[in-house]
């Protein structure tokens, strides 16, 4: 049996995604997943998905390429209902084999979260336990993986590039140049399964205390912690790479 390879460190990781948009950028994002999955890293990639409002585009791309690809899913404790069925749903939809649900630390949560209600008070904690540790822990075995966003969603993803580094992996977002006419015909298309609270007008998705349905002409991100400068939850950002890099995982 072959040893999984090792992640490269850091720094080198930033040169290996500087390379790979500089040969793959350009690609189509089906070409992009094929070539992710089927040559760069072969055998040590996954994804992740919030299976949102738009998350059925990114999975049946990858169910084409690979439908045993590791498809990990963060069970915050706090999802709407609606995502939960719609995961399971999309799941049999496109015979993803090795769906992933990960879940809070039950020490962690217990310490900083005992009743539920820490979103109240410190959503950033509340992220942190609930999606950031946990999310570390779902990617560690992999050297890279995919994620659905795109450029158009928030200014903080504008320069968002297909490969990232994050510390010592690769962060691959296939879909980062599509816009919502790309998605929708996607969807029109391949006739896919869309989240039922989209048509609430929810067009991003997290848990459900902090999410709420977005404003007419409001960017897609702007009913997650409405009224907060917070724009993200934590596992796109440096928080992410921290966890990453910790000689405990």
């Amino acid at each position: 049996m072959l040893a999984k390879p090792e992640p490269p460190e850091g720094s080198a990781t930033s040169e290996i995604a500087a390379g790979l948009n500089a040969r793959y950028g350009g690609l189509a994002p089906q070409d992009i997943i094929r070539v992710a999955v089927e040559n760069e890293f072969a055998g040590a990639v996954g994804a992740v998905s919030s299976f949102g409002a738009d998350s059925a585009v990114l999975l049946h791309m990858l169910a084409e390429v690979d439908p045993t690809v590791p498809v990990v899913f963060l069970d915050t404790g706090q999802h709407f209902g609606e995502t939960l069925a719609y995961r399971d749903a999309l799941a049999v939809d496109f015979g993803l084999r090795d769906l992933r649900v990960i879940h809070p630390d039950e020490t962690a949560l217990a310490a900083v979260d005992p009743d539920g209600m820490l979103h109240m008070t410190d959503t950033d904690t509340c992220c942190a336990v609930r999606k950031v540790e946990p999310m570390a822990r779902a990617v560690a075995p992999f050297r890279a993986w995919f994620t659905g966003r795109k450029r158009f969603q928030a200014a903080t993803r504008n320069g968002l590039q297909p490969f990232e580094p994050v510390g010592p992996r690769i962060r691959i977002n296939p879909l980062a140049a599509w816009g919502t006419a790309e998605l929708a015909a996607y969807m029109r298309e391949k006739a896919l399964r869309e989240n039922p609270l989209v048509a609430y007008g929810y067009l991003s998705i997290g848990c459900f205390p902090c999410t709420q349905p977005v404003a007419a002409g409001a960017d897609a991100r702007s009913g997650r912690w409405a009224g907060q400068a917070k724009t993200e939850c934590g596992i796109h950002l440096s928080g992410l790479e921290q966890s990453l890099t910790d000689a405990s995982l």
